[in-house]
């Protein structure tokens, strides 16, 4: 559920991130004076669609480090007795009988007691659960969860596990798909909304496959490992219930970029806006264009009244602190701008007429200024 929250609600910070690092960007790499690139020009708006592509891809990087950092932080059984992934029976009890002689609760007093006390708990319960070759293959698929079903619901058997896992999974991806379909409903998810769904079909797939095989995924041991064992070496191997949680993360990550990423790789910039390419609410309505056109207008009429704004203060700089002089000044140029812009436009002068026509015929005979 915490990764559907994310998926729908991450969608402010992207472009609130792109403005900060391409201003950034334009003092870094245009010299000061220089004209810098117009908003609303072609040249602006693949800037920031470049921009904007990567810093969702980085972020989306950084979502799958953290949750591997996460993973890592909080440990497993395994970790916890510093033991392989293929101990033995006889190795757990010889690694728990050490560490039970290092950390009893009996050699403990004071303040301290209560968490040695905790760990010593925690260690017995790492120990009893990997001896059992039900509970341990249960944990290792379902993690932690499976020791509470192992106390609260009575599972003994790895029938009685995979079912109960089987209970929380369907409900699970359920409550996705109906989420999908909802809001594709709505009109949202319409870039890419097969793909999604071929995503979401595979990672249940995947995870159905995890929790039924015997052994950890072949992909996992002959690529993941490797690669990881040697970027950091001697860090322990994925257990699949953590195999399960990063493939949801990556399942999230993906949705995003096909949400942030995936319109804006063929977007359009000609007229100067990112016009996804396919992706959006019904972008390709006419409502849509024209509003899109509306703005493209707004934003050209903004630029113009700021370039003529400029032009008069640079042309009425030589009388600022004349207040004499710009009086007359503008009273000039407003009756230069009457007589020659407003006067002499066709519309105006046909309108000026009509009514100098309309008052001579309803004017009364014998009136002045009929003829």
């Amino acid at each position: 559920m915490s990764n559907l929250v994310s998926l729908i609600g991450w969608t402010f910070l992207p472009n609130l991130v792109t403005g900060w690092v391409q201003t950034i960007y334009y003092s870094l790499t245009i010299r000061a004076g220089s004209p810098k690139p117009r908003p609303g020009s072609p040249r602006y708006a693949e800037h920031r669609r470049l921009i904007h592509i990567s810093v969702v891809t980085l972020y989306l990087l950084y979502t799958i480090y953290e949750a591997d950092h996460e993973l890592r932080s909080a440990g497993t059984f395994y970790s916890d007795l510093s033991l392989p992934l293929t101990a033995s029976e006889r190795d757990i009890k010889s690694r728990f009988r050490r560490l039970a002689a290092l950390h009893h609760p009996d050699k403990v007093s004071g303040e301290d007691a209560g968490r040695v006390n905790d760990y010593f708990v925690h260690l017995k319960t790492a120990s009893d659960t990997l001896l059992d070759p039900a509970r341990r293959f249960a944990y290792e698929r379902f993690g932690p969860d499976a020791v509470v079903w192992a106390s609260q619901n009575r599972c003994v058997t790895i029938r009685d596990f995979v079912v109960r896992g089987a209970q929380m999974l369907v409900p699970y991806y359920a409550v996705a798909a109906a989420a999908m379909y909802a809001m594709g409903l709505f009109g949202y998810l319409e870039f890419a909304k097969y793909e999604r769904w071929v995503v979401l079909a595979a990672m249940f797939v995947f995870e159905i496959h995890i929790v039924m095989r015997p052994g950890r995924p072949a992909f996992f041991e002959k690529l993941v490992d490797p690669i990881m064992a040697f970027w950091r070496p001697g860090r322990p191997a994925y257990l699949p219930f953590q195999m399960i949680a990063l493939a949801r993360k990556l399942c999230v990550t993906i949705y995003v970029a096909f949400s942030q990423i995936g319109p804006l790789i063929g977007a359009d910039i000609s007229t100067g806006q990112i016009v996804p390419g396919g992706g959006g609410r019904k972008g390709g309505s006419e409502e849509e264009l024209l509003k899109q056109n509306l703005e493209r207008l707004e934003m050209t009429a903004k630029g113009l009244d700021q370039d003529a704004g400029r032009l008069l203060e640079m042309e009425m700089a030589p009388f600022v602190g004349d207040e004499h002089v710009v009086q007359s000044l503008r009273s000039k140029m407003k009756e230069w701008l009457v007589q020659n812009t407003i006067r002499s436009d066709p519309m105006v002068r046909d309108a000026l007429g009509r009514a100098f026509r309309k008052r001579r015929l309803d004017a009364p005979a014998g009136a002045k200024g009929t003829k």
